[in-house]
């Protein structure tokens, strides 16, 4: 909800357009009832993309394989085989950071397939960018998550790969994300410029809605969701303004 706000507001008030696009790439936890439950809340919101029908990763395969080809013309693009533990046994995880890929099957030459991910070398160095509303930023992206998993070993697109490549071919150049996501910018900015793109888009990462706690909402956990809203009688606009005042705005 949180960021429905600042991408229709923050659009608007720039003369944008905004691109509504349904980041399906995990097809083993995505769902046609999901999709339309989010179609139908922005619906009864009022709001309105302006690029026509949404856009589907699922249905951008040949997209992506065209890209994962251009990017090994020029880069080190490997198929790794490693599981999360083998990850965490290798000193790359700690409970309050996220896991860092080794590099461990770099060199040793596995064929794709098989179930078997995809990763692209990612070589040291910082990335510094400027967040709409949080300032200067530095980032290294090969300390943070080592080289970058392109493909999973069930054969779904990584959100990282997906995003860079769709932010790319859509010409989109305003990124509107929740803060949670600050930290796969620099890795993203990295990407977006190894498959050619020269001007980067721009980054604004909001505040997100929090409970009292600090904890995020999340249906899994049984929070409330704007179906729920609706159904005890709010009105678009006070969900609207309800979500709004929850980020400061």
């Amino acid at each position: 909800m949180a960021n429905a706000v600042c991408v229709w507001g923050i659009a608007r008030a720039l003369g944008g357009r905004v691109l509504l696009r349904l980041e399906d790439h995990d097809r083993g936890r995505c769902r046609p009832e999901y999709e339309q439950a989010v179609l139908d809340d922005l619906e009864w919101l009022g709001l309105e993309a302006d690029a026509g029908s949404p856009c589907r990763q699922s249905d951008r395969e040949s997209v992506y394989l065209a890209e994962l080809d251009r990017l090994a013309s020029s880069w080190q693009v490997y198929a790794c085989d490693c599981s999360r533990k083998e990850m965490a046994l290798d000193g790359g995880d700690a409970p309050d950071i996220e896991t860092r890929y080794s590099g461990r099957c770099r060199d040793r030459g596995l064929s794709a397939g098989n179930g078997r991910g995809i990763r692209v070398k990612l070589d040291p160095g910082d990335e510094h960018f400027v967040d709409g509303l949080l300032g200067e930023q530095i980032q290294e992206p090969s300390t943070q998550c080592g080289d970058l998993l392109l493909r999973d070993r069930l054969g779904n697109w990584t959100y990282q790969f997906a995003v860079v490549v769709d932010d790319f071919r859509q010409d989109v150049d305003l990124v509107i994300r929740g803060e949670d996501l600050l930290g796969s910018t620099g890795r993203q900015l990295r990407l977006a410029r190894m498959l050619g793109r020269r001007e980067p888009p721009v980054f604004l990462h909001h505040p997100l809605i929090r409970k009292e706690s600090g904890a995020k909402l999340s249906k899994a956990a049984g929070d409330t969701g704007v179906r729920e809203l609706r159904a005890a009688g709010a009105t678009p606009s006070e969900v609207l303004g309800r979500a709004a005042w929850s980020i400061g705005l």
